[in-house]
Protein backbone atom coordinates (compact mmCIF):
# COMPACT_ATOMS: atom_id res chain seq x y z
CA UNK A 1 0.00 0.00 0.00
CA UNK A 2 1.28 3.47 -0.96
CA UNK A 3 1.91 5.89 1.90
CA UNK A 4 2.10 9.57 1.06
CA UNK A 5 1.89 12.93 2.82
CA UNK A 6 -0.59 15.65 1.90
CA UNK A 7 1.13 19.02 2.10
CA UNK A 8 -0.22 22.58 2.18
CA UNK A 9 3.04 24.42 3.00
CA UNK A 10 1.11 25.97 5.85
CA UNK A 11 1.67 29.54 6.95
CA UNK A 12 2.02 29.55 10.75
CA UNK A 13 0.85 32.62 12.68
CA UNK A 14 3.58 35.12 13.46
CA UNK A 15 6.21 33.71 11.09
CA UNK A 16 7.27 34.73 7.59
CA UNK A 17 6.18 33.23 4.29
CA UNK A 18 9.82 32.28 3.78
CA UNK A 19 9.55 30.10 6.88
CA UNK A 20 6.51 28.32 5.42
CA UNK A 21 8.55 27.28 2.40
CA UNK A 22 11.55 26.30 4.53
CA UNK A 23 9.41 24.15 6.85
CA UNK A 24 7.69 22.53 3.89
CA UNK A 25 10.98 21.60 2.26
CA UNK A 26 12.32 20.24 5.56
CA UNK A 27 9.29 17.94 5.61
CA UNK A 28 10.03 16.89 2.03
CA UNK A 29 13.67 16.16 2.88
CA UNK A 30 12.60 14.12 5.91
CA UNK A 31 10.11 12.15 3.79
CA UNK A 32 12.86 11.35 1.29
CA UNK A 33 15.26 10.29 4.05
CA UNK A 34 12.75 8.24 6.04
CA UNK A 35 11.39 6.29 3.08
CA UNK A 36 7.88 7.71 2.65
CA UNK A 37 6.54 6.82 -0.79
CA UNK A 38 5.44 10.28 -1.92
CA UNK A 39 4.19 13.78 -1.20
CA UNK A 40 0.99 15.29 -2.56
CA UNK A 41 0.61 19.05 -2.97
CA UNK A 42 -2.54 21.09 -2.44
CA UNK A 43 -3.53 24.07 -4.59
CA UNK A 44 -4.70 26.96 -2.42
CA UNK A 45 -5.38 30.51 -3.54
CA UNK A 46 -6.00 33.83 -1.76
CA UNK A 47 -5.68 32.48 1.77
CA UNK A 48 -2.43 33.93 3.19
CA UNK A 49 -3.28 32.98 6.77
CA UNK A 50 -3.39 29.32 5.76
CA UNK A 51 -0.91 28.52 3.01
CA UNK A 52 1.70 29.76 0.51
CA UNK A 53 0.98 26.89 -1.91
CA UNK A 54 -0.70 28.84 -4.71
CA UNK A 55 1.67 27.45 -7.37
CA UNK A 56 2.15 23.78 -6.49
CA UNK A 57 3.54 22.83 -9.90
CA UNK A 58 6.51 25.15 -9.26
CA UNK A 59 7.02 23.58 -5.83
CA UNK A 60 6.79 20.10 -7.42
CA UNK A 61 9.63 21.11 -9.74
CA UNK A 62 11.76 22.12 -6.74
CA UNK A 63 10.96 18.81 -5.00
CA UNK A 64 11.90 16.88 -8.14
CA UNK A 65 15.27 18.64 -8.23
CA UNK A 66 16.11 18.08 -4.53
CA UNK A 67 15.09 14.39 -4.27
CA UNK A 68 16.10 11.17 -5.98
CA UNK A 69 13.49 8.62 -4.87
CA UNK A 70 10.38 10.37 -3.57
CA UNK A 71 7.33 10.54 -5.82
CA UNK A 72 5.37 13.78 -5.98
CA UNK A 73 1.85 14.54 -7.08
CA UNK A 74 -0.90 17.13 -7.15
CA UNK A 75 -3.82 16.81 -4.73
CA UNK A 76 -5.32 18.36 -6.65
CA UNK A 77 -4.55 20.50 -9.67
CA UNK A 78 -7.73 22.59 -10.05
CA UNK A 79 -8.05 22.36 -13.83
CA UNK A 80 -10.74 25.02 -14.44
CA UNK A 81 -8.56 27.77 -12.93
CA UNK A 82 -5.72 27.54 -15.50
CA UNK A 83 -5.25 27.31 -19.24
CA UNK A 84 -5.13 23.61 -20.19
CA UNK A 85 -2.30 24.03 -22.71
CA UNK A 86 -0.17 25.66 -20.04
CA UNK A 87 -1.01 22.85 -17.60
CA UNK A 88 0.03 20.25 -20.19
CA UNK A 89 3.37 21.99 -20.75
CA UNK A 90 4.19 22.45 -17.07
CA UNK A 91 3.24 18.93 -16.03
CA UNK A 92 5.27 17.38 -18.84
CA UNK A 93 8.24 19.53 -17.82
CA UNK A 94 8.10 18.43 -14.17
CA UNK A 95 7.67 14.84 -15.31
CA UNK A 96 11.00 15.13 -17.14
CA UNK A 97 12.78 16.89 -14.26
CA UNK A 98 11.65 14.11 -11.91
CA UNK A 99 12.39 11.39 -14.48
CA UNK A 100 8.90 9.97 -14.20
CA UNK A 101 8.22 10.41 -10.47
CA UNK A 102 5.26 12.75 -10.98
CA UNK A 103 1.56 11.90 -10.57
CA UNK A 104 -1.30 14.13 -11.67
CA UNK A 105 -4.14 14.40 -9.19
CA UNK A 106 -6.90 16.57 -10.62
CA UNK A 107 -10.23 18.03 -9.55
CA UNK A 108 -12.36 21.15 -9.68
CA UNK A 109 -12.45 22.00 -5.92
CA UNK A 110 -15.55 22.15 -3.77
CA UNK A 111 -14.79 25.66 -2.57
CA UNK A 112 -15.89 28.43 -4.88
CA UNK A 113 -14.09 31.49 -3.51
CA UNK A 114 -11.06 31.06 -5.80
CA UNK A 115 -13.40 30.97 -8.78
CA UNK A 116 -14.96 34.24 -7.64
CA UNK A 117 -11.59 35.99 -7.42
CA UNK A 118 -10.48 34.61 -10.79
CA UNK A 119 -13.85 35.77 -12.25
CA UNK A 120 -14.79 32.24 -13.34
CA UNK A 121 -18.40 31.20 -12.54
CA UNK A 122 -18.37 28.09 -10.36
CA UNK A 123 -21.38 26.86 -12.30
CA UNK A 124 -19.03 26.38 -15.26
CA UNK A 125 -16.55 24.25 -13.32
CA UNK A 126 -17.79 20.83 -14.45
CA UNK A 127 -17.83 21.79 -18.11
CA UNK A 128 -14.46 23.52 -17.91
CA UNK A 129 -12.95 20.54 -16.09
CA UNK A 130 -14.12 18.07 -18.76
CA UNK A 131 -12.91 20.22 -21.65
CA UNK A 132 -9.59 20.97 -19.96
CA UNK A 133 -8.85 17.29 -19.33
CA UNK A 134 -9.66 16.43 -22.95
CA UNK A 135 -7.32 19.16 -24.23
CA UNK A 136 -4.49 18.15 -21.88
CA UNK A 137 -4.66 14.51 -22.97
CA UNK A 138 -4.66 15.55 -26.62
CA UNK A 139 -1.73 17.91 -26.04
CA UNK A 140 0.38 15.19 -24.43
CA UNK A 141 0.35 13.18 -27.68
CA UNK A 142 2.84 15.69 -29.12
CA UNK A 143 0.98 16.10 -32.38
CA UNK A 144 -0.66 19.17 -33.83
CA UNK A 145 -4.33 19.38 -32.89
CA UNK A 146 -7.25 21.77 -32.77
CA UNK A 147 -10.18 21.85 -30.39
CA UNK A 148 -13.44 23.73 -30.29
CA UNK A 149 -15.44 23.60 -27.07
CA UNK A 150 -17.84 25.78 -25.14
CA UNK A 151 -15.09 27.25 -22.95
CA UNK A 152 -11.80 26.61 -24.77
CA UNK A 153 -10.60 26.89 -28.34
CA UNK A 154 -7.27 25.53 -29.59
CA UNK A 155 -5.97 26.25 -33.09
CA UNK A 156 -3.23 24.05 -34.49
CA UNK A 157 -1.20 23.61 -31.30
CA UNK A 158 1.75 21.25 -30.83
CA UNK A 159 2.87 20.99 -27.21
CA UNK A 160 6.48 20.34 -26.25
CA UNK A 161 7.76 18.57 -24.26
CA UNK A 162 5.62 15.49 -24.20
CA UNK A 163 5.66 13.68 -20.83
CA UNK A 164 8.56 11.50 -19.70
CA UNK A 165 6.03 8.81 -18.75
CA UNK A 166 4.08 7.50 -21.69
CA UNK A 167 1.39 8.07 -22.64
CA UNK A 168 1.32 10.48 -19.67
CA UNK A 169 1.78 10.66 -15.87
CA UNK A 170 -0.77 8.67 -13.86
CA UNK A 171 -4.05 10.55 -13.49
CA UNK A 172 -6.00 10.44 -10.23
CA UNK A 173 -9.30 12.26 -9.80
CA UNK A 174 -11.02 13.43 -6.63
CA UNK A 175 -14.38 11.70 -6.08
CA UNK A 176 -16.89 13.74 -4.04
CA UNK A 177 -20.35 12.51 -5.04
CA UNK A 178 -22.10 9.25 -5.95
CA UNK A 179 -22.30 10.35 -9.57
CA UNK A 180 -18.55 10.96 -9.67
CA UNK A 181 -17.74 7.44 -8.43
CA UNK A 182 -19.87 5.93 -11.20
CA UNK A 183 -18.39 8.13 -13.91
CA UNK A 184 -14.79 7.56 -12.86
CA UNK A 185 -15.28 3.82 -12.56
CA UNK A 186 -16.63 3.67 -16.10
CA UNK A 187 -13.76 5.83 -17.35
CA UNK A 188 -11.11 3.74 -15.59
CA UNK A 189 -9.51 6.51 -13.51
CA UNK A 190 -7.79 6.01 -10.12
CA UNK A 191 -9.49 8.09 -7.43
CA UNK A 192 -8.91 10.09 -4.26
CA UNK A 193 -11.29 9.67 -1.33
CA UNK A 194 -11.78 12.00 1.61
CA UNK A 195 -13.57 11.55 4.93
CA UNK A 196 -14.52 15.21 5.39
CA UNK A 197 -17.74 14.99 3.43
CA UNK A 198 -18.62 11.28 3.63
CA UNK A 199 -18.46 8.81 6.48
CA UNK A 200 -16.97 5.34 6.04
CA UNK A 201 -20.26 3.47 5.36
CA UNK A 202 -21.20 5.96 2.64
CA UNK A 203 -17.72 5.79 1.13
CA UNK A 204 -17.82 2.00 1.18
CA UNK A 205 -21.04 1.96 -0.83
CA UNK A 206 -19.62 4.40 -3.35
CA UNK A 207 -16.31 2.54 -3.67
CA UNK A 208 -18.23 -0.70 -4.30
CA UNK A 209 -20.15 1.07 -7.06
CA UNK A 210 -16.90 2.48 -8.49
CA UNK A 211 -15.35 -0.99 -8.65
CA UNK A 212 -18.52 -2.49 -10.17
CA UNK A 213 -18.52 0.14 -12.92
CA UNK A 214 -14.78 -0.35 -13.43
CA UNK A 215 -15.22 -4.09 -14.03
CA UNK A 216 -18.31 -3.69 -16.21
CA UNK A 217 -16.38 -1.29 -18.43
CA UNK A 218 -13.74 -3.96 -18.99
CA UNK A 219 -10.79 -2.23 -17.36
CA UNK A 220 -8.03 -4.51 -16.01
CA UNK A 221 -7.74 -4.95 -12.27
CA UNK A 222 -10.23 -3.58 -9.76
CA UNK A 223 -9.54 0.13 -9.78
CA UNK A 224 -7.22 2.18 -7.59
CA UNK A 225 -8.34 3.98 -4.43
CA UNK A 226 -6.31 6.31 -2.20
CA UNK A 227 -7.68 7.83 1.00
CA UNK A 228 -6.70 11.29 2.23
CA UNK A 229 -7.01 11.37 6.03
CA UNK A 230 -5.62 13.33 9.01
CA UNK A 231 -2.96 11.18 10.70
CA UNK A 232 -1.06 11.65 13.96
CA UNK A 233 1.28 9.14 15.54
CA UNK A 234 2.43 9.34 19.17
CA UNK A 235 4.82 7.28 21.21
CA UNK A 236 2.06 6.80 23.79
CA UNK A 237 -1.71 6.82 23.48
CA UNK A 238 -1.93 9.99 25.59
CA UNK A 239 0.46 11.79 23.23
CA UNK A 240 -1.48 10.64 20.20
CA UNK A 241 -4.81 11.78 21.60
CA UNK A 242 -3.87 14.97 23.48
CA UNK A 243 -1.22 16.67 21.33
CA UNK A 244 -3.23 17.16 18.10
CA UNK A 245 -6.58 17.95 19.77
CA UNK A 246 -6.56 21.73 19.37
CA UNK A 247 -5.37 21.54 15.77
CA UNK A 248 -7.86 18.93 14.59
CA UNK A 249 -10.75 20.67 16.35
CA UNK A 250 -9.92 23.88 14.49
CA UNK A 251 -9.55 21.93 11.25
CA UNK A 252 -13.08 20.54 11.27
CA UNK A 253 -14.51 23.83 12.45
CA UNK A 254 -12.83 25.54 9.51
CA UNK A 255 -14.04 22.87 7.08
CA UNK A 256 -17.59 23.33 8.30
CA UNK A 257 -17.31 27.08 7.74
CA UNK A 258 -15.96 26.63 4.22
CA UNK A 259 -18.75 24.22 3.30
CA UNK A 260 -21.33 26.61 4.74
CA UNK A 261 -19.88 29.49 2.72
CA UNK A 262 -19.87 27.45 -0.50
CA UNK A 263 -23.21 25.68 -0.17
CA UNK A 264 -25.25 28.33 -1.94
CA UNK A 265 -23.01 28.64 -4.99
CA UNK A 266 -24.30 27.76 -8.43
CA UNK A 267 -22.99 24.42 -9.64
CA UNK A 268 -22.89 22.77 -6.22
CA UNK A 269 -25.29 19.87 -6.02
CA UNK A 270 -27.15 18.77 -2.92
CA UNK A 271 -24.97 15.66 -2.66
CA UNK A 272 -21.82 17.79 -2.61
CA UNK A 273 -22.26 20.63 -0.15
CA UNK A 274 -25.90 21.42 0.36
CA UNK A 275 -26.86 18.40 2.43
CA UNK A 276 -26.12 19.65 5.93
CA UNK A 277 -22.54 18.42 6.08
CA UNK A 278 -21.30 21.85 7.17
CA UNK A 279 -23.35 21.62 10.35
CA UNK A 280 -22.31 18.00 10.91
CA UNK A 281 -18.61 18.80 10.61
CA UNK A 282 -18.82 21.80 12.92
CA UNK A 283 -20.68 19.75 15.55
CA UNK A 284 -18.38 16.71 15.58
CA UNK A 285 -17.19 15.56 18.99
CA UNK A 286 -13.60 14.36 19.36
CA UNK A 287 -14.85 10.81 19.86
CA UNK A 288 -16.79 11.02 16.58
CA UNK A 289 -13.70 12.35 14.78
CA UNK A 290 -11.62 9.44 16.06
CA UNK A 291 -14.27 6.96 15.00
CA UNK A 292 -15.14 8.30 11.56
CA UNK A 293 -12.76 10.97 10.25
CA UNK A 294 -9.15 10.60 11.43
CA UNK A 295 -6.35 8.13 12.27
CA UNK A 296 -4.62 9.04 15.55
CA UNK A 297 -2.77 6.59 17.76
CA UNK A 298 0.40 4.70 18.62
CA UNK A 299 2.15 2.68 15.93
CA UNK A 300 0.27 -0.45 16.96
CA UNK A 301 -3.05 1.36 17.00
CA UNK A 302 -2.45 2.86 13.58
CA UNK A 303 -1.57 -0.50 12.08
CA UNK A 304 -4.95 -1.72 13.30
CA UNK A 305 -6.70 1.43 12.04
CA UNK A 306 -5.20 1.26 8.55
CA UNK A 307 -5.86 -2.48 8.36
CA UNK A 308 -9.52 -1.78 9.15
CA UNK A 309 -9.73 0.99 6.55
CA UNK A 310 -7.97 -1.13 3.95
CA UNK A 311 -10.43 -3.96 4.49
CA UNK A 312 -13.52 -1.73 4.54
CA UNK A 313 -12.60 0.45 1.56
CA UNK A 314 -10.20 -1.75 -0.40
CA UNK A 315 -7.50 0.89 -0.20
CA UNK A 316 -4.45 0.96 -2.43
CA UNK A 317 -2.96 3.99 -0.72
CA UNK A 318 -3.13 6.43 2.19
CA UNK A 319 -2.34 10.14 1.84
CA UNK A 320 -1.77 11.39 5.38
CA UNK A 321 -2.41 14.95 6.54
CA UNK A 322 0.28 15.14 9.22
CA UNK A 323 -0.64 18.65 10.36
CA UNK A 324 -4.38 18.99 9.77
CA UNK A 325 -5.35 22.35 11.22
CA UNK A 326 -1.82 23.72 10.98
CA UNK A 327 -1.20 24.07 14.74
CA UNK A 328 0.98 21.03 15.46
CA UNK A 329 4.62 22.03 16.13
CA UNK A 330 7.09 21.02 13.44
CA UNK A 331 9.11 18.72 15.68
CA UNK A 332 5.96 16.73 16.52
CA UNK A 333 4.98 16.50 12.85
CA UNK A 334 8.41 15.05 12.05
CA UNK A 335 8.19 12.64 15.01
CA UNK A 336 4.82 11.46 13.74
CA UNK A 337 6.28 10.97 10.26
CA UNK A 338 9.14 8.91 11.67
CA UNK A 339 6.78 6.63 13.62
CA UNK A 340 4.71 6.06 10.49
CA UNK A 341 7.68 5.25 8.25
CA UNK A 342 9.54 3.09 10.76
CA UNK A 343 6.74 1.26 12.59
CA UNK A 344 3.53 1.46 10.52
CA UNK A 345 4.45 1.34 6.84
CA UNK A 346 6.40 -1.95 7.08
CA UNK A 347 3.19 -3.77 8.06
CA UNK A 348 1.70 -2.91 4.64
CA UNK A 349 4.69 -3.51 2.36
Amino acid sequence: MHFGAFMEFGNRAGVSEANAFQEGFRMVDAAEEMGLDGVWLAELHFNPARSVLSSPIVVASAIAARTKRLRMGMAVYVLPLSNPLRIAEEVATVDHISEGRFEMGIGRSGFARSYDVFSIPYGESQGRFAESLEIIQQAWKGKEFSYQGKYYTVEKATVSPTPFQQPHPPLRIAANSTETFVRLGKAGHPIFLGLRGMDIPELRRNVDEYRRCWKEAGHPGEGDVSLRIPVYAGETKDQAMDEPFESISGYFGRMGGLYREAAGKAGLGVTELGDGRAERLAALSYEEMLETKIAFGTAEGLVDRFTQLKEELGLDGVVAEFNAGGLIPEERVLRSLRIITEKVMPAFK
